[in-house]
């Protein structure tokens, strides 16, 4: 199935290390900061609501997330939040910018695999530019690749765009990442080929049913390193 692929693209966050569940811890610390208006469901579907209105203009990383968090909190407390609440807020956002790259088990193993049989490796991820490649260069993991694509969204214009400047076929790509929104659906759709390795923690934003696939020119194992049996 990939016998024609020269670039393997990798996603970062939740694929190549951890990301969503700090996310995750985050928001379970902004709910309790603010109990005191709302349930922590309740709270959570706002944020939600905020963050998908604001993504057109903050797009995604750590900072957006922090300001959709201090407009969850104007809003729910109808304007009324303390200003120590949105010092504590900005405070957690800078503790997660701050924390340790835990990457993912077998990451290593498969690069050191691939780039050792001289495919191009390519990271392509969303994110927030200066966070990506602080985290890029913390992991040690930059050696590996030819190219960096910090996206600031992955829809099938972005991906061609990226094949094009590549100067590849999409035939001659495929993306190995953890989300079948971002990372498997569009690049399928546009000739290339996937291989989704589920996270145990997903945004709710990237969640698609596989039936959504155009075709089946994908494959989904358990772990990334179970990636190298199809090369």
């Amino acid at each position: 199935m990939l016998k024609d692929i020269k670039v393997v693209g990798f996603d970062a966050d939740d694929t190549l290390w951890v990301n969503e569940p700090y996310f995750k811890e985050l928001e379970d610390k902004f709910c309790e900061l603010l109990n005191n208006y709302l349930s922590t469901d309740e709270i959570s579907k706002q944020l939600f609501e905020i963050e998908i209105q604001n993504l057109e203009l903050y797009g995604y990383g750590v900072k957006a997330f922090m300001l959709s968090l201090i407009e969850t909190a104007i809003t729910i407390s109808d304007h009324k939040v303390p200003t120590e609440i949105i010092h504590k807020i900005i405070e957690l956002g800078k503790h997660q910018l701050n924390k340790p790259i835990e990457l993912l088990d077998g990451v290593g193993k498969v690069l050191d695999k691939l780039y050792s049989e001289h495919y191009k490796l390519i990271v392509a991820t969303k994110g927030d530019l200066l966070d990506q490649e602080r985290k890029l260069q913390k992991s040690g993991l930059e050696k590996y690749f030819h190219h960096i694509e910090i996206m600031s969204d992955k829809k099938n214009s972005d991906y061609r765009k990226l094949l094009n400047h590549l100067e590849i076929k999409p035939k001659e790509f495929v993306m190995i990442g953890n989300s079948l929104k971002s990372d498997i659906m569009p690049v399928i759709e546009i000739g290339g080929k996937g291989i989704h390795v589920p996270y145990h923690t997903t945004w709710q934003h990237e969640k698609i049913l596989t039936d959504k696939l155009v075709n089946n020119n994908f494959i989904e194992v358990k772990t990334i390193s179970e990636t190298l049996d199809f090369f």
